[in-house]
């Protein structure tokens, strides 16, 4: 059998490292990073094949490393994590070649689940309720933002918005999708 090798990228330390106990008692061997430069470098290293890597990271965007990563040969299966869920970014993720996006927080066997599926779970719920304008503004500056490196500079600019305004939207949490 074929050790299966478990890349986690995330800036939370103390996530990560007890994300990677958990996933090594799961038959995991495990690498650590806590941002983009050192996710390349222990890939490069460590060739794993599956990743977990966190959307925000000091630097770089975790999507970049998504990028990087599913360019690889042959490709991990990556999932991402994030506290900032949204289907702008979720969909750019998949795009770019992660096989699944979950929200934090997630356990250990939710993540394993999603690592070890082949194909996005057919089974989920659809929300017949449009989203809310509210949710609908949040979901747009999310998109803007990964279009943008994580430059709030940048997005602010695209978006025709004062820099410190959309500073402050991106502080409030995100509003409740109906």
């Amino acid at each position: 059998m074929t050790t299966m090798k478990l890349l986690v990228v995330d800036d939370d330390t103390d996530f990560a490292e007890a994300l990677g106990r958990a996933m090594g008692r799961r038959g995991f061997e495990v690498a650590l990073a806590h941002d983009a430069d050192a996710a390349r470098s222990v890939a490069e290293a460590f060739s794993p094949s599956h990743a977990v890597v966190d959307l925000k990271l000091p630097g770089e965007s975790g999507l970049k490393v998504v990028e990087w990563l599913a360019a690889r040969d042959p490709a991990p299966a990556i999932v991402v994590l994030t506290g900032y869920a949204s289907i702008a970014t979720a969909v750019e993720a998949v795009r770019l070649g992660a096989r699944h996006y979950l929200a934090k927080p997630a356990d250990a066997d939710e993540i394993l689940a999603a690592l070890l599926r082949d194909q996005p779970d057919a089974g989920l719920e659809v929300n017949p309720e449009p989203l809310s304008v509210a949710r609908l503004e949040w979901e747009h500056i999310q998109k803007v933002l990964a279009e943008h490196d994580g430059n709030i500079s940048a997005t602010a600019r695209a978006l025709k918005m004062h820099r410190r305004t959309l500073q402050r939207k991106l502080d409030k949490n995100p509003p409740k999708p109906g």
